[in-house]
């Protein structure tokens, strides 16, 4: 009797299969993502005047880049945003997380309400905050008129900063507590009693048993806020437009008044520029989880 054979063989691999399965995908990003890069990529090496008048410029608005200081000082901002940004939220969601009660009612309801903040649009948290901060109608512009704050904050570098860094902790800490609540629930029970009968001290247990299981959510955690906060720009531009002064002149808000002043090839360089920051600081952060797992492959 003749045996049948399946098309399945184990020792094929299945590499072909899942390629057929990702396919759509990668094609779908290949048009809305590749084909815009390419274009940008286009743009940057030539003066626009229309689009049918165009001249080859090769290197030069990148050359005008790297030597303007106003480049640099929006670099600068985005910089400094980012590390508070990530210096705020990071120890914050964590504490909160940690903080959650343990029954699963009580969890439950405590990260649906932590998490409201996420539902909210980019674009109206803006408008929420101006509202709160309004010295006639708003909650905490009432609230500060009242114990003699300064409500002008738009006329002091400091106050604007400080309005822009609370409404993006204010949306985003939520994410963190997520992502790290969802590491700490899978410690086991186990590791708590072994660490209460050795008479561990809370500093102690979070050193040895909480913190080993948060770095891998903590580098991804760490890796959105920087991506999203360096890129800010539909939250920080109608808190101040950039001001005072450029004071809160970050990349992203740079980079949207070359667009609107029709200076194509400039900001084409700038975003290509920018693109290649924020891909240098995601391959690094690919690495540094993957040196969590093996350290040989961590090595740069």
């Amino acid at each position: 009797m003749t045996q049948r054979h399946s098309g399945f063989n184990p020792a094929k691999p299945a590499s072909s299969v899942g390629w057929m399965y990702v396919l759509p995908s990668v094609m779908v990003l290949g048009v809305v993502g590749l084909i815009p890069l390419i274009t940008v990529v286009n743009y940057s090496v030539f003066e626009i005047f229309t689009l049918e008048s165009r001249f080859w410029v090769a290197a030069e608005w990148y050359k005008t880049l790297v030597t303007s200081s106003r480049f640099w000082a929006s670099f600068g901002r985005s910089s400094l945003f980012s590390l508070l940004v990530l210096s705020i939220q990071i120890p914050l969601g964590i504490a909160l997380a940690l903080s959650i009660p343990k029954r699963r009612l009580w969890a439950g309801l405590s990260l649906a309400v932590l998490s409201l903040p996420l539902l909210v649009p980019w674009n109206m948290i803006p408008a929420l905050w101006l509202s709160l901060l309004n010295a006639d109608t708003g909650i905490l512009g009432q609230l500060l008129t009242h114990y003699g704050w300064p409500v002008a904050w738009k006329d002091y570098t400091a106050l604007t900063w400080i309005v822009i860094l609370a409404m993006d902790t204010w949306h985003w800490t939520s994410l963190v507590v997520i992502l790290s609540y969802s590491a700490l629930s899978t410690i086991p029970a186990p590791y708590y009693q072994a660490a209460a009968i050795d008479g561990a001290r809370p500093w102690q247990v979070f050193r040895h048993i909480q913190l080993p299981k948060l770095l891998h959510v903590l580098l991804m955690a760490v890796l959105l806020r920087f991506m999203d906060s360096f890129m800010i720009y539909t939250e920080a531009f109608p808190i101040n437009a950039g001001g005072p002064n450029d004071a809160s002149l970050f990349l992203a808000i740079d980079l949207g008044e070359e667009i609107k002043a029709f200076n194509y090839g400039p900001s084409a360089a700038r975003s290509v520029l920018y693109f290649l920051i924020v891909l240098t600081v995601a391959w690094l952060f690919v690495k540094a989880r993957a040196g969590l797992d093996d350290p040989q492959a961590g090595r740069v």
